[in-house]
């Protein structure tokens, strides 16, 4: 059997002028894989009647909506990561999952080399490849626009000169991805960072200057899983669609940042998350009202150090794994309901409700009924402060 070449395929003009491409240069078949991550746009099937067209041996389409909502982006909520303390890792949690699929398309078809269409500057080329070591580090790697400087000239003179099935006339001034997660905008004059950016860069969220009517929901967990809207059991992945279309009609989760992207230079990126927004917003309330103060303090440092291995493109390492496990132990009294006032761009919370709640209204009220006994307080103060005034002792004793 010849050598078999398993392509990470998304239906455009690059990756479908791939096929030929890879065929022409490895001497091999060509195997499409394409993964439905809620990006929206064609359906499956014209994306995989597509890649026969252009000539793949096989091709392989999965509707990994379902599975990208709860293995990816519930972890990503549960562990609060946002990138730099912004970000949200849209592009970022969905390559894993891609890599996932095309490690067992490879293992199905005998694929001996994994492609895919990213270039040397980005992060995605380390997403790609990292997990492919870690899933199948027997796999041989071909990038085209890396490694055979393969331009957006040349793949549309390359799509006439073979005749290809695809429309190679649009161009979009921007470098788009999007999946259920969010939206990520890029290059074109946003690449001036003293350019702010307009209205026709966004898809995922209304202008949030727009004067309209508040939008009012209640998020119910259940250990720190997202299980249902005003009342309405849903699927994670429901939670998250409804929740893009709600909180996105609000203008809620437009990002705009200079990022440190992982191969060391800055970008200047723009981001649309209105559902990662909202629920991280309201999660992160949850966690205030149900996690012990010493468990919340150290995994606020978990979580920026799990969001940065991810975002590094590192989820399938041995540490990642293991934060996985403190994150999961951590989420076991996160249940409860929380309510979001949605509006001018922004997600608010107005009210939190758990049976799980550590937050005790006797203790907590300075009216009758109060039953946290003051006259503990002094002698606690007293001992807190006893190391700080035995320092400052010191201190004056040498000076003296």
């Amino acid at each position: 059997m010849s050598e078999r070449v398993v392509l990470a395929y998304s239906g455009g003009l690059d990756t479908s002028v791939a096929i030929p491409y890879l065929a022409e240069q490895t001497g091999g078949e060509v195997i499409a894989v394409a993964v439905d991550v809620g990006q929206g746009g064609e359906d499956l099937d014209t994306i995989r009647k597509r890649a026969l067209a252009c000539g793949a041996a096989e091709a392989v389409v999965v509707d990994a909506k379902e599975e990208f909502a709860a293995d990816f982006c519930v972890p990503a909520m549960q562990a609060n990561a946002l990138y730099m303390d912004r970000y949200p890792l849209v592009s970022a949690l969905s390559r894993p999952l891609i890599v996932k699929h095309l490690v067992s398309a490879a293992k199905e078809f005998g694929g001996t080399t994994v492609s895919h269409g990213c270039t040397g500057k980005g992060n995605d080329q380390v997403r790609f490849e990292a997990g492919l070591s870690a899933l199948n580090p027997d796999l041989k790697v071909i990038a085209p626009a890396r490694d055979f400087a393969w331009t957006r000239d040349k793949a549309i003179a390359f799509a006439e000169e073979k005749g290809l099935p695809i429309d190679v006339s649009a161009k979009s001034p921007y470098s788009i991805d999007q999946n259920l997660w969010g939206r990520a905008v890029e290059t074109g004059f946003l690449e001036d960072i003293w350019n702010g950016p307009i209205e026709d860069v966004y898809d995922y969220t209304a202008d949030p200057a727009e004067p309209r009517e508040a939008d009012e929901v209640v998020i119910t967990f259940a250990s720190g899983v997202p299980v249902a809207l005003d009342g309405r059991q849903l699927t994670p992945y429901q939670v998250v669609a409804e929740l893009n279309r709600r909180a996105g009609a609000q203008g809620v989760g437009r990002i705009d940042m200079v990022e440190d992207r992982l191969v060391g230079i800055k970008s200047r990126e723009v981001y649309e998350a209105p559902a990662a927004i909202a629920l991280m917003a309201a999660h992160m309330e949850l966690e205030n009202v149900t996690v012990e103060r010493d468990l919340a303090r150290f995994k606020r440092s978990v979580d920026q150090r799990w969001g940065e291995l991810v975002y590094d493109g590192l989820w399938f390492s041995p540490l990642k794994e293991s934060l996985d496990a403190f994150i999961a132990d951590a989420q076991k009294h996160v249940s409860g309901d929380v309510r979001l006032t949605l509006h001018g761009g922004r997600a608010v919370v107005t009210g939190r409700r758990s049976a799980a709640s550590l937050y005790s209204y006797d203790l907590a009220t300075y009216d009758t009924g109060d039953t946290f006994d003051q006259s503990l307080a002094k002698g606690f103060v007293e001992l807190w402060s006893l190391p700080s005034k035995i320092a400052a002792k010191r201190e004056r004793d040498l000076e003296g």
